[in-house]
């Protein structure tokens, strides 16, 4: 197969509300992390571009942060980068989540206003219905199923768990049949558009997140302030950044034990990404109302 050779091959948006699996099922296609993961809504943040590749078909993943009533500059960045990825897309894959705490039967409101965001678009869509491992009986699925399909622009529906990878392979072949056929658009070894970086400053995010409690994790962003590739390891310097004293005093912890775990944990992560020994030292800024302001988002790398 030559370089033009022309495969099934174009971009996928996954989109949905916080927390409905868009990432772990991003991971769990390309068989590695490109995108964190926390039990906490609003993790994703940016647009991540992840590529899917085989002999016949080029999957071009962009995994969104989650589609949410916004507040403030951070939430209304968020969702601008989630509505503007539906419509770079060739199709839009809706992740739905089975086992919503407010779902009494078919869908919630919050889905339906996506569904007509979605609707707008009048983009291709494929819609997964995650997490239906925690379902039982299976018949309460059949609401969620018959609410999508009623909606009328869906093309198929795909009842998934991305964190058991059940029906993914399915998933996939549903969204390969309806992509364009085109060349490669990337390398066949390209996993991401995304330098080593921003994976790094992203896994002490999730290390922050998992770590920490309260209002600490949404009110902090991590910006690499060094990367240095040495000859057999790397040395990266990143700060984090929190908007008032008590929250820098969370992070740091008693004795500087938070920090230390945070440091640690986002290490032997950033040893994993990369490949190699690594050197990860952390500070601790204060920079007031970053969230609420389009300069401080900025300065954070959000523009």
């Amino acid at each position: 197969m030559t370089e033009n050779s022309k495969i099934k091959c174009g971009y996928v948006t996954i989109a949905g509300r916080p927390n409905v699996g868009k990432s772990t099922l991003l991971n769990s296609i390309l068989q590695q992390k490109v995108s964190i993961v926390t039990h906490k809504p609003q993790t994703t943040r940016d647009r991540i571009l992840a590529i899917h590749n085989t002999q016949e078909s080029q999957i071009v993943f962009l995994d969104t942060p989650g589609i949410h009533r916004a507040e403030g500059s951070l939430g209304k960045y968020m969702n601008e980068a989630a509505h503007n990825a539906i419509l770079e897309a060739d199709l839009c894959l809706w992740i739905i989540d089975a086992a919503c705490k407010h779902r009494e039967d078919g869908l919630t409101p919050a889905e339906t206003a996506i569904a007509e965001r979605i609707r707008k678009t009048k983009i291709k869509t494929v819609v997964a219905i995650n997490k239906v491992d925690l379902i039982r009986p299976k018949h309460r699925l059949l609401p969620i199923i018959q609410g999508v399909t009623d909606l009328g622009f869906v093309e198929t529906v795909v009842p998934i768990s991305a964190k058991n990878n059940d029906a993914v392979d399915t998933l996939l072949q549903e969204i390969t049949t309806r992509l364009p056929e085109n060349p490669r658009l990337y390398p066949e070894d390209m996993l991401s558009d995304k330098a080593d970086r921003f994976f790094v400053s992203e896994l002490v995010r999730e290390a922050i997140m998992n770590i920490t409690h309260k209002e600490v994790p949404y009110k902090t962003a991590v910006v690499i302030d060094s990367f240095k590739q040495l000859r057999k390891s790397c040395e990266i310097f990143a700060s984090i950044h929190i908007e008032t004293k008590g929250q820098k005093g969370i992070i740091i912890g008693k004795g500087g034990e938070m920090l230390k775990q945070i440091r640690e944990t986002a290490q032997a992560e950033a040893e994993e990404l990369l490949g190699c020994p690594v050197l990860l030292k952390l500070h601790v800024n204060v920079s007031p109302e970053w969230s609420t302001h389009p300069a401080g988002l900025k300065k954070m790398g959000y523009e």
